[in-house]
């Protein structure tokens, strides 16, 4: 019977059979490694893995296309455009749209209340919101019940909430007025939406109203991801409860205070329904912000103009950047000094 190992030991004298084996050629296998990487390359960056992948953003391309890029390119095309007070096209008509609206009587009102009216909401929900995020992070009975509560005004729709608050507001049946000259605080109703010096702040209400639960949502897990151990080395240092809020608190909850504050600002900004329905009912601009400003500028105006209105929503866009883009290089800035 044959030994299985004998042709794995080499007789003395004789030459080892992987000696007299050829070598394998250095340049075949840099070849073949050469091959299958660019078979690699292939599959990774070819034709059929573009196709793969174009498949399942297929359709978030086309809502971003149809929702975002299709209506932009159209809101530049009707800035540049003549329209009649129908909405029918006319033809070109350059930068006179831009001009007529830099020249419009009401725009100083209209970037004043919309600087009152972002300014004054973020500000407060800001505040607010800080004070309402610390008493959620709190353990305490029924806190789950309490957090879904809060959720509800920003969940809700905001046409169903500025309407709810229409009525709330209402001269003659409204809750609120009902509650004032009730307890005696008003000698008669007010008129909340009606009254120049009272629609500003009863918009700014309901603002902020809605604005509180996301931002202290936001709050809230800025809070939870700050670990205890810094609060107990605080608390054995001697730090006093006001100096730990101002010192830790403060300084680690930063990153989610930006990041609501500019969602705030876009979302205050751009904020149609609460503005519009609360102010239908008065004329002219005198309570409007920009994003109302354009919409009544084709629809609801003498003007009717449908490239006014186009060339407002640039406008409304673009201040929109510069506000964002001024508030994040401000905190650069203080990042840097401090």
């Amino acid at each position: 019977m044959a030994d299985p190992l004998q042709g794995a030991v080499a007789e003395p004298g004789s030459t080892p059979a992987a000696a007299t084996a050829p070598a394998a050629s250095p340049v075949g296998s840099a070849s073949s490694d050469g091959s299958s990487r660019g078979r690699r390359r292939r599959t990774l960056h070819g034709g059929t893995s573009i196709w793969v992948a174009l498949l399942w953003l297929g359709p978030a391309l086309l809502l971003i296309f149809g929702v975002v890029v299709f209506p932009a390119v159209q809101l530049v095309r009707a800035a540049f455009s003549k329209y009649s007070i129908t909405g029918l096209r006319l033809g070109d008509a350059g930068t006179t749209n831009f001009k007529n609206v830099l020249n419009h009587s009401s725009l100083p009102t209209v970037l004043a209340n919309t600087v009152i009216w972002v300014v004054v909401v973020v500000a407060l929900t800001v505040l607010i919101s800080l004070a309402v995020a610390q008493f959620l992070a709190k353990d305490f009975f029924g806190r789950k019940v309490v957090r879904w509560a809060i959720i509800v005004p920003w969940a809700a729709s905001l046409v169903i909430t500025a309407k709810l608050f229409t009525m709330i507001y209402d001269y003659y049946y409204g809750t609120l007025n009902l509650i004032l000259t009730t307890l005696h605080i008003t000698s008669g109703p007010i008129d909340f939406l009606g009254d120049d010096r009272w629609t500003m702040a009863s918009m700014i209400l309901v603002g902020i109203f809605v604005s509180v639960p996301f931002t202290a949502y936001v709050f809230v897990a800025g809070l939870n991801a700050i670990p205890d151990d810094v609060y107990e080395a605080a608390k054995i240092d001697g730090a006093r409860p006001w100096q730990i809020y101002w010192r830790i608190t403060l300084p680690l909850l930063r990153p989610a205070m930006v990041v609501a504050s500019v969602l705030n600002i876009i979302y205050v900004f751009n904020s149609f329904p609460i503005v519009y329905t609360l102010n239908d009912r008065n004329p002219g601009f005198l309570h409007d912000t920009t994003i109302t400003f354009m919409y009544k500028l084709a629809f609801k105006s003498a003007e009717k103009d449908v490239g006014m209105s186009a060339a407002a929503g640039i406008f409304n866009v673009l201040l929109i950047l510069i506000v964002v883009v001024v508030y994040l290089r401000t905190l650069k800035w203080q990042e840097q000094e401090d």
